[in-house]
């Protein structure tokens, strides 16, 4: 990862799991950028969108054939943002927040985009609706693999009123008939063909997959990552990383989890074999949103007119 993880732990190892149950399939992940000359750097963080923005608005067999021509490889990246009246989508924050989630899945997870979600937003009838980014993980020994279904979000607070929709969002997510959306999708987009899966395992997932079986049998592989982009009035007022402002923002991210995790529980603790599902709560904080989106916007102008 080229950003640092302050906090990678389960709920019960950092000791924070208290009153919620359950608590063994809850972890916490807190990711902080860095500073330069007493600033937050805002080229580093753009830079990371960039990068790998390709992973999630083009397919693997455009990804493949522009691999040589980074610049063009953004353009058509570009072209694929909804950038739409006043700029309403990608003003808002959504495919940014997706954009670095799926950063993060490839860096720090090693996971495969099976579902790149803005290239089919933009190029599917049915908008390809649902988790905002689709991942399999497959294990060291290629012998298994786990389904990422996650949800990313950009907000300017992450007190108690902003989760709630997030909850809701997750919930959605977890309903049988989306997530037969989501395997019907995977199957359907044949980028699973296209990846470095070895054989054994691509049959596996195949097969796991198919609309005929249950989901009550994957619901123990199933992971939902939930990035929250945040604003932060602590990493406004910082100037440097040292160990006051990690501590700061460790206690603050650890009280979120608290507290996003209660709601999430008192919402989904009756959905079937809820305990089995796996949840990564992901915090980024950043000094202010607008300024982001201001730049993420003009630059997708910028390539869009490439």
């Amino acid at each position: 990862m080229e950003f640092k993880i302050i906090i990678d732990s389960s709920l019960v190892e950092l000791g924070i799991a208290g009153s919620i149950d359950p608590s063994d399939n809850k972890n916490l992940v807190s990711i902080v950028n860095d500073f330069e000359d007493g600033k937050w750097r805002r080229e580093k963080f753009n830079n990371f969108i960039w990068d790998n923005i390709s992973q999630t608005a083009l397919s693997h067999k455009e990804r493949a054939a522009l691999s040589e021509y980074p610049h063009s490889l953004l353009i058509e990246a570009a072209k694929n943002l909804r950038l739409t009246d006043a700029e309403q989508d990608i003003g808002k924050g959504s495919e940014l927040a997706e954009i670095i989630l799926y950063g993060i899945m490839r860096h720090k997870y090693k996971a495969l985009p099976v579902v790149p979600k803005i290239f089919h937003k933009q190029n599917v009838q049915d908008n390809a609706k649902g988790a905002d980014s689709v991942h399999i993980v497959i294990d060291a020994n290629n012998a298994d693999f786990t389904l990422w279904f996650g949800e990313a979000k950009f907000y300017n607070s992450i007190e108690d009123t902003r989760l709630e929709s997030i909850v809701e969002s997750v919930k959605n997510s977890l309903k049988t008939d989306k997530l037969k959306k989501e395997n019907s999708i995977i199957l359907n987009v044949q980028e699973l063909d296209q990846l470095e899966i070895p054989v054994d395992a691509l049959l596996k997932i195949k097969e796991a997959l198919k609309n005929k079986h249950s989901i009550d049998a994957i619901k123990p592989l199933i992971h939902i990552p939930i990035l929250l982009l945040h604003e932060c009035d602590i990493t406004a007022q910082a100037s440097e990383i040292t160990d006051a402002y990690i501590a700061r923002i460790i206690e603050y991210h650890k009280g979120r989890a608290i507290s996003y995790f209660k709601k999430q529980i008192k919402k989904l603790k009756d959905d079937f074999k809820y305990s089995e599902v796996t949840f990564h709560l992901i915090l980024f904080p950043v000094p202010q949103k607008k300024p982001i989106i201001d730049n993420f916007v003009e630059n997708v102008k910028h390539y869009k007119k490439n």
